[in-house]
């Protein structure tokens, strides 16, 4: 039996992909290593990519309205923009609010930054595999009354290196 013209499977899906210029953020760090010292402090140009997937349009014929994903993605990376990204959540970390400063201890090495240039994070590691994660969580809630199911988030630290998580939407 033929399918009617402009019927779409159960099994359909529909992805909207978004990978703005402006969907960066640059940002110095090290990475925690399970068995060695952490990496020297250094900072990445990091790009956030976003795919949105559903099986229905809206009225409008839309996954969703694009400009309000588009400016929460923008508002993620601005908070974490020209930023000395901390893990909060890690246990080889001791971190100490000092006046206007925040000293970090890892191991024998001593760090102290403008509290106002730091961006402490409810992660045990700064990988890019936990930014993801995290840059998921942050955009997830916006898209709570939308057709979309769910949510891809992709950060890419250099060229070739990227980590991308990926679940369906609560």
């Amino acid at each position: 039996m033929a399918r009617e013209a402009g019927a779409v499977s159960a099994s359909a899906q529909f992805s909207l992909r978004l990978a703005k210029e402006d969907f960066a953020f640059a940002a110095a760090h090290f990475t925690l290593f399970p068995d060695a010292p952490a990496e020297r402090l250094h900072g990445h140009n990091y790009r956030v990519r976003a795919v949105l997937g559903g099986p229905a349009l809206d009225r409008e014929g839309m996954l969703v309205a694009v400009a309000p994903v588009k400016a929460a993605i923008r508002a993620l990376c601005a908070a974490l923009d020209e930023r000395v990204l901390i893990a909060e959540k890690s246990p080889k970390l001791e971190l100490k609010r000092d006046g206007d400063g925040l000293c970090v201890r890892l191991g024998a090495r001593d760090y102290r930054f403008p509290i106002d240039e730091v961006t402490l994070l409810p992660l045990p590691n700064v990988t890019i595999e936990a930014l993801a994660q995290h840059l998921w969580q942050g955009l997830a809630p916006s898209l709570a009354k939308t057709p979309v199911t769910w949510l891809r988030l992709e950060v890419e630290e250099t060229a070739g290196q990227s980590a991308r998580y990926e679940s369906p939407l609560p």
